[in-house]
């Protein structure tokens, strides 16, 4: 198993890794915005049920097969770019219209099973996660400590404890928040063409931006 020092260095590393801000981050928030900290807090579930999947992927070598496949890692690339967009636009086309000086009320909260499914497959679509694993997971791999297969997977299941605390934290904050910013009506219209602009931005970066994989 690892040292207690390694798996420190790791654990500040993953820690900044998923305080950035990035598609995961940004679908946990605007749900607790929207629909409060329970609807935040079961979109964390499904990104990190995506993980999960990820980190599986990782170990059993798919990681390897989207870096050096062109063709899986293209098909996965531009089914997660199309996934952002597609959240995006229907993130702008959700319009409500309240009376001027009127408190925005809450909106219908989503169903479990879809917060969850849209969680997971934010994660699950995401090359760029399958990426990080293989580049970043064995850095603190020591095949001295014990088999690596094992502690890649120690340390992918400590990515997702961690990202449950990170982003549970984001979720709670978002939740917290979001009664008074629905208070706002200026505030929350400008909040959906916040984010959804930038899932669309997410989206398309994620689809023109070159790739750096290895051909096989």
């Amino acid at each position: 198993m690892p040292s207690m020092s390694t798996m420190a260095v790791y654990v500040i590393a993953a820690t900044l890794v998923l305080i950035a801000p990035g598609p995961a981050v940004l679908y946990v928030v605007s749900q607790g915005l929207r629909h409060g900290s329970r609807a935040a807090v079961t979109a964390v579930l499904g990104v990190h049920i995506g993980t999960l999947v990820q980190v599986a992927a990782a170990v059993a070598g798919l990681s390897w097969l989207l870096v050096n496949s062109a063709t899986a890692f293209m098909v996965v690339k531009y089914a997660g770019a199309a996934y952002l967009i597609y959240l995006g636009v229907r993130t702008l086309l959700s319009r409500r219209s309240p009376e001027a000086g009127q408190d925005l009320p809450a909106p219908a909260p989503k169903g479990r099973r879809r917060l969850l499914g849209e969680g997971f497959l934010i994660n699950l679509l995401n090359p760029k996660l399958a990426l990080f694993f293989l580049a970043f997971l064995p850095q603190f791999v020591d095949p001295a400590k014990g088999a690596p297969a094992l502690q890649i997977t120690v340390f992918g299941l400590l990515f997702v404890l961690l990202g449950l605390c990170t982003d549970g934290a984001y979720a709670l904050l978002a939740g917290v928040i979001g009664p008074w910013l629905r208070r706002n009506v200026r505030l929350l219209r400008g909040e959906r063409y916040a984010v959804g602009g930038t899932f669309i931005g997410l989206g398309l970066f994620a689809a023109l931006a070159p790739s750096a994989q290895r051909h096989a």
